[in-house]
């Protein structure tokens, strides 16, 4: 019995160990994708045999291997590095970009803020998801109602959009053909009590947000202006870099590496010894 106990636990070595290099392998693989947050493995002892007893003071246990506990996401800063793309929106600081899928109506929270204008004008990221804010504005209202930020959807009479700029509060201004500058939409940021709640739901971004406690009552639904309660502040023409540091993750790997050689070890000794038992017989 504690032979076949040796080999499970060399066996769970390897595919919890795989696992982690798994984990390892993603965040090299992301070290140039914007926004991105790299993630951590760790491990914990897998279900315990009791051999005689089960009182503190006769009881004897032993471990049947490891396994998984947790994959978290490391949510810190990552650096913002220039781009001169007027579309590219980078956080200083806390907060989350807020896309809507527009056909099911579902929020995601991103710090990818590498956007683009579609064709009917909407501000997206690069799957399609249309950011969120103040819309509405014009020459004589500031934006106020939350929605889809679309650019140049309500031009001076006659007038053509010529350009737009967003500052660091988020406000994006237009300018059109007749030399109005107009305030029409406002990039908003939310933030949440408990991010290691998010879910990752691929193409950078983030899902599960209710779980994850949005402030202010809701998704944009409190003071969710950028540079103002705690949220970050905008810095047009960036993007906010990978927070993986190449180093660590070397070094990590190599650590796992050598986590998963020793349980493959461990299974080959297994074997071995089995193999005497049954010679004994010869």
């Amino acid at each position: 019995m504690a032979l076949i106990g040796t080999l499970n636990s060399g066996v769970s070595a390897l595919r919890t160990f795989g696992q982690g290099l798994e984990v390892i392998g993603n965040n090299i693989a992301n070290i140039n994708t914007s926004g991105y947050k790299g993630s951590q493995a760790s491990y914990t002892e897998n279900f315990v045999s009791n051999l005689k007893g089960v009182l503190p003071s006769n009881g004897s246990q032993v471990g049947t291997g490891v396994r998984l506990a947790n994959v978290g996401t490391n949510f810190a800063q990552g650096s913002l590095s220039s781009t001169g793309v007027a579309t590219d929106v980078g956080i200083s600081g806390a907060g989350f970009f807020v896309v809507k899928d527009s056909s099911s109506g579902v929020n995601y929270a991103t710090r990818d803020g590498s956007f683009r204008v579609d064709a009917d004008g909407y501000l997206t990221n690069q799957a399609g998801l249309r950011v969120q804010g103040l819309t509405g504005g014009t020459s004589s209202a500031a934006p106020a109602t939350v929605g889809d930020i679309k650019i140049g959807a309500t031009p001076p009479t006659g007038a053509s959009l010529q350009s737009f700029t967003i500052d660091r509060s988020g406000n994006i201004s237009e300018v059109y053909s007749n030399g109005a500058a107009v305030t029409t939409n406002r990039v908003q940021l939310q933030n949440f009590t408990e991010t290691s709640a998010l879910s990752r739901e691929g193409n950078n971004v983030f899902g599960n947000l209710a779980a994850a406690g949005p402030l202010g009552g809701g998704i944009l639904k409190g003071s969710n202006n950028p540079g103002s309660d705690g949220l970050g502040s905008l810095q047009a023409g960036a993007l906010e870099s990978s927070n993986v540091d190449l180093t660590a993750q070397f070094s990590e790997l190599i650590t796992t590496q050598r986590s998963f050689q020793a349980g493959s070890r461990l299974i080959t000794i297994s074997d071995s010894v089995l193999e005497d038992v049954v010679n004994l017989k010869r």
